[in-house]
C-alpha cells in the first residue's frame, strides 16, 4: 500500500487526508500542536461560517487575483458540496439572511469530532506534537516528544497555514524550509486584519460598542459590515473585508448614513435645533448612536460650520489610522506559495510528489465563508492529485 503524509491538521490537511484514504493510501497526518484543528476551532467560537450560499460567479469573484487558479477547485467543491459534506458528518446547517452558512450547532467542535472519528475509521493515523523540520534524505524529518523522527512517504501534502495566529499553529516557519529548496515564495502580509487607531482618552468609554448600518471604503474595497471599537482600533467583519485597501495605502473613509443622500441629510439637519447640542441634534434627526457620534468627533474635530458641510462630512468621515494590526493578529495572511510555483494539481514544481493546500497558498479572500470553503476545496484538490500521482 502506498504511503501518504499530510503535514498540518487544519481543514485543508484533513480534507486531503480523507480523500487520499478513500483512494486507498495509508495516510499519516502530522501536526505540530498538541491537538488538531486549533484555528478551525477558534473560528467556530463566534459561529462557524463554513461557506456562503451564493452564485458561483459572485463566490469566485471574492478571491480577486486568486480567482482564476482557484476556479476549478471551488467549482469542484462548491458551497452546495460543503453543505452536503457537513451533513454527511451529521451536522445540519442553515443559511443566514446574508447567505452565510453555519452548522446548527454553531460550533466547530462537534463537526471536528465527527470528522476525526470518520478519519480514524478510514485508517488515518494522527501524530500530534510532530513539528516538521524538512527532509532527511528522502524521508520527512520531525521534532517530536520522543526526539527526532523520520517518516517515509510516497507522496506528501503540505497544509501548514499562513503566518498569522502562531499560537494556533500558523507561524509561517515552513517558508524557510521551502526557500532552502529554491521554491519561490511571496512575502507574507496581513489579511482580514483590524485597523490600528491611536485613540484619545475620551474614546475609552465606547470600547466594545458596535458601529452598525454604515459603509466603509478603502480605495476600491467597500463593505456594509459592522465594526467594533476596541482599545487598539477597529475590529470586525466590516473592517476585515476592506483591510486590503488599508494595507495598500488607501484612505479609510466612513459613510455614517449610506442609505441617505447629502440633500436628505441636510433636510433632516435643518429641523429646529433649539438649545440641543450638536451631538443630541445628530442623534434625534439622523439617528446616529452615541458611539457613531464619538467616532465622528474623534476623526473630524472641530465639525464644520453649515448644515450641508456637516451632511457631506457624515457621508465621508476620514478615519485616521496607523495601518493594520500586526500580522500575527490577523485572521489570515496573503503571500506564501504563488500558483506559478505549482502545477495544475497543486504539486510544487521544484519538489515532485509534494503538494500544497490551504492558506499557505498565495490567495486572499474576505471573511464570510470564503476562507474555510477554499481551504476545504484546495485540500480536496491536492489530495485527489496526490493520490493519482502516487498511483
Amino acid at each position: 500500500m502506498k504511503k501518504a503524509a499530510v503535514i498540518g491538521a487544519g481543514p485543508a490537511g484533513l480534507m486531503a487526508a480523507e480523500v487520499m484514504a478513500e483512494a486507498g493510501l495509508a495516510v499519516t497526518v502530522c501536526e505540530a500542536k498538541p491537538s488538531v484543528g486549533r484555528k478551525f476551532l477558534m473560528a467556530g467560537k463566534s459561529g462557524l461560517n463554513l461557506t456562503k450560499d451564493e452564485a458561483g460567479s459572485s463566490f469566485r469573484a471574492a478571491f480577486a487575483e486568486g480567482r482564476k487558479p482557484l476556479t476549478p477547485m471551488i467549482d469542484a467543491f462548491d458551497a452546495n458540496a460543503v453543505q452536503a459534506w457537513a451533513k454527511g458528518l451529521d451536522q445540519e446547517v442553515f443559511t443566514g439572511s446574508t447567505g452565510r452558512v453555519f452548522p446548527v450547532a454553531m460550533k466547530a467542535s462537534p463537526l471536528l469530532r465527527a470528522w476525526m472519528t470518520r478519519l480514524a475509521a478510514a485508517g488515518v493515523q494522527t501524530n500530534t506534537r510532530w513539528r516538521w523540520q524538512g527532509w532527511q534524505g528522502q524521508d520527512l524529518a520531525f521534532d517530536t516528544p520522543d526526539g527526532p523522527q523520520t517518516l517515509a512517504a510516497d507522496v506528501t501534502v503540505l497544509a501548514l497555514g499562513g503566518a498569522s495566529w502562531a499560537r494556533l499553529g500558523s507561524d509561517g516557519t515552513w517558508a524557510d524550509i521551502l526557500g532552502g529548496k529554491d521554491v519561490p515564495l511571496a512575502a507574507f502580509a496581513p489579511a482580514n486584519a483590524g485597523v490600528l487607531i491611536n485613540w484619545s482618552a475620551h474614546m475609552a468609554k465606547h470600547f466594545g460598542a458596535a458601529i452598525k448600518g454604515v459603509q466603509w471604503t478603502a480605495g476600491p474595497y467597500t463593505s456594509r459590515g459592522e465594526a467594533v471599537l476596541s482599545a487598539q482600533g477597529l475590529e470586525g467583519g466590516g473592517i476585515y473585508s476592506i483591510s486590503r485597501g488599508v494595507r495598500e495605502g488607501h484612505p479609510l473613509v466612513l459613510d455614517l448614513l449610506p442609505n441617505m443622500s447629502v440633500a436628505e441629510i441636510t433636510a433632516k439637519l435643518s429641523k429646529p435645533r433649539g438649545k440641543a447640542s450638536l451631538a443630541n441634534h445628530l442623534r434625534k434627526t439622523v439617528k446616529l448612536t452615541q458611539a457613531q457620534i464619538a467616532l465622528l468627533q474623534e476623526m473630524a474635530r472641530p465639525l464644520p460650520d453649515g448644515l450641508r458641510a456637516t451632511a457631506r462630512l457624515l457621508k465621508a468621515v476620514p478615519v485616521q489610522n496607523a495601518g493594520l494590526r500586526p500580522m500575527d493578529e490577523a485572521i489570515s495572511t496573503v503571500g506564501g506559495l504563488p500558483f506559478e510555483a505549482l502545477d495544475e494539481g497543486l504539486m510544487i514544481k521544484e519538489l515532485p510528489g509534494v503538494f500544497a493546500a490551504g492558506e499557505m497558498l498565495d490567495w486572499e479572500a474576505p471573511t464570510g465563508g470564503y476562507l474555510i470553503s477554499a481551504c476545504l476545496a484546495t485540500g480536496r484538490w491536492a489530495g485527489q492529485h496526490a493520490a493519482r500521482w502516487a498511483g
